[in-house]
């Protein structure tokens, strides 16, 4: 059986959320009390969206059940929390009452990843672990009841716009129940999810009310649009995230401010297609809008770095261009995915845009904000990708020079139409043209790197480098990591000029200037 959740009254103190039970022993008054459950882990998997997403599972465990995490990884990898503990042969270190798994399911075989991992877990609660096994994000979304068809051990398949209600989800698991929470919901700022039961004990404003247990004390993540109305050939999002759901840009800023005034320098802001930002609200606002709101109610000295992902091509305004030329909070960097160069294959896609429309968004970009950086993904051996076609990727890569790309073979996806066409690409051709890719990917970032060598530039410092506990680590405006001498103790979170000396694929080396 699973840990025994037991709900208690509602006007208790609620506990930071970045507190957890600092001694195994201690119960502390919170919403939901967990007698039995004292341990969690969540393993990750994915893009930044899917971070953010755990960030705010983590908030609700520590926060509203008083859980203490186990190490969190990035990787499904059982046997971090089964293995002896280094410093005593006869302790091993606690296994967890709740194992939660947050997946993403953008690449090839990542349905049979997430049984991999599962095994263990399942193994250990069959030999009479008491253990609650949640598996959240796009597998659990795009799968749903089939998961616990499959897992019977699984305790809640629970789809990423239920995060808001997780706590009230384990209880309904501690008494019994096995749920699969995956219907797709509508949600308002201020009457809760249309999705939720009216009798429900807290009733949200929104799934950013829940509380986050962040993963860096420098910089965050703000989410402000979820899911995507597009419907690219290629791309299981629309189906695993649901319909574009703007937050208003009160609730956006009053999620910074709180920010800022716990000492965060830098928010990137997030959206599977960021462009489209407020298009589904009336009246209509604009990601411009956002921008120009954001820069001008930000307290001074506070947060001095605002960044965003992801752009469609689209979409993209020239008045973003502009708000990253003018604005002083908003960091000169675009992420523009072009995934293909050639305009047939983009047909086939269905991205709604050219090689040329591309080139003359990157112009724009060039003319006023000649030192940004710009960023994108691309995809390789798309169905019927000929060798020419993929010439032109390599033609446009050639015109832009990418700061960084991020590369990609295409693969087939549930729920998508190109999974469907007979005209698919050869595995040994998709991974010769990716290893093209990459390689003229890396000898352009290298170039783009080579800019900076004797300027002095403005870092943000996150970081000790980890494979140097002398130097620290920090990124320019433009996104670009930076590594110089100096104590993390005192530099974290400060702004430092540092004149770089060495220039590297991705990454930059140099030395703090003294004011």
């Amino acid at each position: 059986l699973s840990p025994v959740f037991q709900k208690i009254g509602t006007d208790a103190d609620i506990i930071d959320s970045n507190d957890g039970i600092d001694n195994d022993d201690e119960q502390s008054k919170m919403i939901y009390s967990v007698p039995n459950a004292k341990h969690y882990q969540i393993l990750t998997s994915g893009c930044q969206m899917n971070v953010a997403d755990s960030e705010r599972i983590m908030g609700v465990l520590e926060g509203e059940l008083g859980l203490k995490a186990l190490d969190t990884i990035n990787t499904a990898d059982p046997t971090l929390i089964t293995t002896s503990n280094k410093k005593s042969k006869n302790k091993k270190k606690p296994t967890p009452d709740i194992l939660l798994l947050n997946t993403c399911t953008i690449r090839d075989h990542a349905e049979q990843k997430v049984y991999d991992a599962l095994g263990p877990y399942t193994a250990m609660k069959r030999a009479g672990k008491p253990l609650a096994i949640v598996v959240a994000g796009c597998v659990a979304q795009q799968e749903g009841e089939a998961l616990l068809r499959r897992f019977p051990e699984i305790d809640l398949v629970l789809g990423p716009q239920y995060i808001p209600w997780l706590g009230e989800l384990l209880v309904e698991v501690g008494k019994g129940s096995q749920l699969c929470m995956t219907e797709s919901m509508i949600w308002s700022e201020k009457g809760g999810s249309l999705a939720i039961d009216k009798d429900s004990s807290r009733e949200k404003d929104g799934d950013w009310m829940t509380p986050i247990k962040r993963g860096h004390s420098v910089r965050a993540w703000v989410n402000v649009i979820y899911g995507c109305n597009e419907h690219c050939t290629y791309c299981v999002v629309p189906s695993v995230r649901g319909v574009e759901q703007s937050r208003s840009m009160e609730a956006i800023l009053q999620e910074c401010l709180q920010l800022a005034a716990s000492g965060y320098k830098e928010v990137t802001l997030l959206g599977q297609n960021i462009d489209a930002y407020g298009r589904d609200m009336i009246p209509k606002r604009t990601f411009a809008d956002l921008l120009h709101y954001l820069n001008d109610n930000l307290p001074p000295n506070t947060i001095s770095r605002i960044r965003y992902v992801t752009s469609h091509p689209r979409y993209f305004s020239e008045r973003v261009i502009d708000a990253v030329a003018n604005l002083d909070k908003v960091c000169e960097c675009f992420h523009m995915p072009f995934q293909a160069g050639d305009d047939e294959v983009l047909r086939g896609m269905r991205r709604g845009y050219t090689f040329d429309s591309y080139m003359k968004i990157i112009q724009k970009i060039r003319a006023k904000a000649p030192d940004a950086s710009i960023c994108g993904d691309v995809i390789v051996g798309f169905p019927g990708e000929t060798e020419e076609a993929f010439q032109r990727t390599l033609d446009l890569m050639e015109e832009v020079k990418f700061d960084n790309l991020n590369t990609f073979a295409y693969s087939p996806r549930p729920n998508t139409e190109a999974a469907n066409w007979e005209n698919q690409i050869p595995p040994e051709v998709q991974s010769e043209r990716l290893q093209r890719v990459q390689a003229l990917a890396a000898k352009h970032a290298l170039e783009r790197s080579e800019r900076y060598v004797g300027k002095v530039i403005e870092v943000l410092v996150e970081d000790r480098n980890p494979k140097n506990g002398g130097e620290v680590m920090g990124r320019t405006r433009q996104g670009r990591q930076v590594f110089f001498e100096g104590d993390i103790d005192e530099l974290k979170g400060e702004l430092v000029n540092v004149e770089i000396t060495e220039a590297r694929t991705w990454s930059l080396v140099g030395g703090s200037i003294q004011d």
